[in-house]
């Protein structure tokens, strides 16, 4: 398990560990916070192809999918 901060996601590499559409590598390119300010989205984009996904910040925590930096 990947052990994260979310206020310093911003701007972090990550890589897919089962890339799709030969998409591998990402930027984390937005963070999303409720009104408390606490992170619970963020915005990955890929360096490839320029396409951007939401998805919740906790699932970069999962080693069988995302690896730290890019590899």
């Amino acid at each position: 398990m990947n052990r994260l901060n979310p206020r310093k996601l911003l701007l972090s590499k990550w890589t897919a560990a089962h890339p799709q559409h030969r998409e591998k590598h990402f930027l984390v390119s937005q963070l999303f916070c409720d009104a408390a300010g606490k992170v619970q989205d963020i915005e990955l984009q890929a360096v490839l192809t320029q396409r951007c996904q939401r998805l919740n910040w906790q699932a970069l925590q999962n080693d069988g999918d995302w690896q730290m930096g890019w590899r």
